[in-house]
């Protein structure tokens, strides 16, 4: 739509008389890739007066996370929709850059605070798989020593006895997060 029309952006909509905004965003991210009951945090608002020269407009932007495989290519094609990586991101209409900048430091703050990463993890995942999520979160390579040092002195991320022989020769140990050890542990810092 004018004004932006042929520009890049991200994809939003408009919150309806009846829903929260946060309602509004389930109902939008659902729309555009079918996926229900994820990970998704409010970043902020942004209401700068001439970040539209239509009219005044106030976007409140939302962050989830969602595993690229699990959502309906269809939608996405339907409604034009592109994955970019971070690091070819174009720019975007607006301020549409900073509320990416912004959703990427708030996931990084909170990556080490909060259990981010089991959202984007199948249920037994191996602690490379682990690792990797954090790496790319943080946008840097973790030392793997010390990694699964930490890793395995954190209660709610279990051992399991199953190993995983499909994505390592050797086989790799299966571990699972455990969300009753989480509500139950003091604060968590990694």
């Amino acid at each position: 739509m004018d004004p932006g029309r042929g520009e890049w952006s991200l994809y939003g909509g408009f919150v309806g008389a009846d829903e929260s905004l946060t309602d509004a965003a389930h109902r939008v991210l659902k729309g555009l890739t079918g996926l229900d009951k994820i990970y998704m945090r409010q970043v902020g608002a942004f209401g700068d007066i001439d970040r539209d020269p239509g009219e005044r407009v106030i976007s409140v932007a939302y962050c989830a996370l969602i595993n690229v495989k699990d959502y309906d290519d269809s939608l996405r094609e339907k409604f034009g929709l592109e994955w970019v990586p971070l690091d070819k991101l174009p720019k975007l209409y607006s301020d549409h850059n900073t509320m990416v900048k912004d959703a990427l430091s708030m996931l990084r703050r909170h990556i080490n605070t909060e259990p981010l990463s089991f959202n984007l993890l199948p249920p037994l995942f191996t602690l490379t798989q682990l690792q990797h999520v954090y790496e790319a979160i943080l946008g840097y390579e973790i030392d793997k020593r010390n990694f699964r040092k930490r890793i395995k002195q954190i209660d709610f991320i279990e051992k399991t006895n199953l190993i995983d022989k499909l994505s390592s020769r050797r086989g790799a140990a299966m571990y699972r997060f455990n969300s009753r050890a989480y509500d139950a542990a003091p604060e968590f810092k990694l």
